[in-house]
């Protein structure tokens, strides 16, 4: 069945973002993707906008050219997102909170610059894309996963301020999916990490390769928007199943079995 209803989805250039954007675009939602660098135009059904979701201009900008043309958005997608890539202690607080000011405060500004109109309509769906790593560690890249389980937080408070307005508010969290993730290295390496990090960012670049098909959260994307009451949370990919065994299993049994999967014992 067709849909019509306004689509605005961040980070669509690449992976999850384009997945989403595509699949609406066939469904027949009227779709708006966002890159900071991707080409502006037509692309395979759904307009294309520069858009830096770390800028408030640049925000603002975007959102009332998606009005100016439609009027409206009914669902607002926060996909885009960046991974710094380093030891918490390599990590300076300035890339740290470049890594907040993406994946967290860009999807504030988001909410912020289309809440307005939904309000205003008593209508609207705002999904949140976390990540697997706000429930477990990921190490050598470990202000992504803060990032967005503050996402995650923040999503939950939302919902319940949004609800009687008829706002609903939705986060999902994908595991690992074969996509071409941005990522920045942290700028000032320290020697005593460089074999454990190796062989965790080894494991990492794996865990993407071997990862399921974007098109699966993209499926989970439209099914939310589709649900009469979506839920709160939704966890798509393989990894789903650990977030049930970190409830029962003893934390020194997820801890050995983090360890493993990272190798940083070897």
């Amino acid at each position: 069945m067709s849909d019509d209803r306004v689509v605005l989805i961040t980070g669509a250039s690449i992976g999850i973002g384009r997945a989403t954007a595509e699949l609406l675009a066939s469904r027949g939602f009227t779709v708006f993707g966002t890159s900071r660098q991707a080409p502006v135009g037509r692309l395979d059904g759904f307009e294309m906008l520069r858009l830096d979701t770390t800028s408030d201009e640049s925000v603002r900008t975007c959102v009332l050219s998606v009005l100016q043309k439609t009027s409206r958005i009914d669902v607002l997608v926060n996909n885009a997102g960046q991974a710094y890539a380093g030891g918490l202690e390599e990590t300076s607080l300035e890339e740290a909170k470049a890594q907040f000011d993406v994946n967290f405060f860009g999807a504030v500004r988001m909410v912020n610059a289309v809440l307005p109109g939904m309000r205003e309509r008593r209508s609207g769906q705002i999904i949140n894309v976390a990540s697997i790593a706000a429930v477990f560690p990921l190490p050598f890249a470990g202000y992504y996963g803060p990032s967005k389980l503050a996402l995650m937080a923040y999503s939950e408070t939302l919902r319940q301020e949004l609800k009687s307005l008829g706002v609903s508010v939705s986060v999902i969290q994908p595991g690992f999916f074969n996509t071409h993730h941005s990522r920045v290295y942290a700028a000032r390496p320290i020697s005593d990490y460089d074999d454990i990090r190796r062989r965790a960012r080894s494991a990492n670049e794996e865990s993407f390769d071997k990862g399921g098909d974007p098109q699966e959260v993209a499926k989970a994307i439209l099914k939310i928007i589709q649900s009469p009451s979506p839920e709160q949370h939704y966890f798509v990919g393989k990894e789903k199943r650990l977030v049930l065994l970190k409830r029962i299993l003893p934390d020194s049994i997820i801890e050995s079995q983090t360890r493993k999967h990272w190798r940083l014992d070897e």
